[in-house]
């Protein structure tokens, strides 16, 4: 496989980048080779500036369900722009978003729509201090939230802990009021909710990225009782997960409402966009209603919303996501029985249309045990499947995702490919 134009142009990169990459993980170091760099996407696969094609399990972490290029979505762009691109002023387009994300996710009775996660579930939680008054947040060990202060903390090893700072600049003190407890373990939630002092508990109902986890029975009615109970907002942190497993996300799927919920990725139809939203009575805080400060230039712009809107109504239609569950399936079944052909331990983790192949023997239900998995072997199995021309992500701990685009013929070259790898 022919990699010369993209290593001559990570070698200038690194010269005016950081680590040559604008987001950490795409550098490629946890497995152990340099990043190709892509000059363009059709469907479901990308090609790279050395005309190398993949069959892309990536679509730009998850936003792609429906694949690259996809030709309503650029007419729905190219028509938005025609228009404008941005007038920081109100538009007719951000009241349509704001409606349609109401009436597929009934519990954000009001919606602000923002231009990235981070910004989404940052501010969400200062949100929830200022309608609470409390300042304490209870977060999951391996829930990844954004990069604000307050939620790069590490964990300890068990039991609810007071979180440290898990990055270099972050201050002490944004982290001492968060508390990170284990995903899927009720008990250290009760915990910590005990004193009455906590002002949410955030979650990726279905977290991906320690790798796909799925929520054990329960939990997470367990935390809709519990927050209730103390009167803690729930945060679901539907970003990733949110119409990917299902139409309404994780609250369709589950049956569990939040109080507050973050989306992006997807609702912005492949470009930057994102949003918060849910009870009334919270989010009428916010100003200029309220006393809680949230601001952005670009919230709401017309282009992104426009491809957004495009890609609802797209996943709208029927037969999405009985096509998006059998993709999932037929090749969640076929890596893990490729695996065990192989002889070589491992765990198939899928909801819908994300998965996760861990190397560990097993079972995968919290940070603790994904981070048990044998990343060296994941390292070399993700440089095989990439020469093998199968884009996975460049970590053992990140979900990745089928589209609409991919066919059942990608589905068999893909497992043609592990087969192949998982022996090499």
């Amino acid at each position: 496989m022919n990699e010369k134009r993209s290593h001559a142009i990570f070698e200038r990169a690194k010269r005016v980048i950081p680590g040559g990459v604008n987001s950490p993980v795409r550098a490629c170091r946890s497995v152990g080779c340099d990043p190709v760099f892509i000059a363009q996407g059709d469907g479901a696969t990308i090609t790279d500036v050395d005309g190398n094609r993949y069959i892309d399990l990536i679509g730009s972490w998850g936003p792609l369900i429906l694949g690259h290029a996809h030709h309503e979505i650029l007419d729905a762009i190219a028509e938005a722009m025609s228009q404008g691109t941005t007038f920081g002023a109100p538009t007719e387009v951000e009241v349509r978003f704001a409606e349609t994300i109401r009436e597929i996710f009934p519990s954000m009775e009001m919606v602000r729509a923002v231009s990235s996660g981070t910004e989404a579930t940052m501010s969400a939680l200062r949100l929830a201090r200022g309608f609470t008054g409390r300042n304490k947040i209870v977060k999951m060990d391996g829930g990844y939230h954004g990069h604000a202060d307050f939620l790069l903390v590490a964990a300890g090893s068990g039991a609810a802990t007071l979180g440290i700072p898990g990055s270099a600049g972050v201050p002490e003190g944004a982290a001492r009021d968060t508390i990170v407890v284990p995903f899927n373990d009720l008990a250290t939630v009760e915990q910590a909710l005990a004193g009455d002092d906590v002002a949410a508990v955030i979650v990726e109902p279905v977290p991906g990225n320690m790798g796909l986890v799925e929520p054990a029975p329960g939990y997470l009615e367990g935390l809709r009782a519990l927050t209730q109970k103390h009167g803690t907002v729930l945060i679901f942190d539907e970003v990733m997960c949110g119409m990917r497993v299902a139409y309404g996300g994780a609250q369709q799927r589950y049956g569990v409402q939040a109080d507050l919920t973050t989306l992006g990725k997807i609702v912005g139809g492949g470009l930057p966009a994102a949003a918060f939203g849910g009870r009334a009575d919270i989010m009428q805080k916010l100003a200029p209603l309220g006393p809680v400060y949230q601001a952005g230039t670009l919230s709401g712009n017309p282009v992104a919303m426009a491809a957004g809107l495009k890609a609802i109504e797209i996943l709208g239609r029927p037969g999405t996501y009985e096509r998006l569950e059998h993709l999932g399936k037929r090749l969640a079944d076929g890596l893990a029985a490729a695996a065990e052909a192989a002889g070589v331990p491992h765990v198939v983790n899928r909801v819908g249309s994300m998965f996760t192949l861990f190397f560990t023997a097993g079972p995968v239900t919290d940070y603790a045990t994904a981070k048990a998995a044998d990343t060296a072997r994941f390292g070399a199995f993700f440089r095989r499947m990439r020469e093998k021309g199968v884009f996975l992500p460049p970590s053992q701990f990140e979900a990745a995702f089928v589209s609409l685009a991919h066919t059942d013929e990608d589905i068999d070259q893909i497992l043609a490919a592990a087969k192949s790898a998982l022996v090499d």
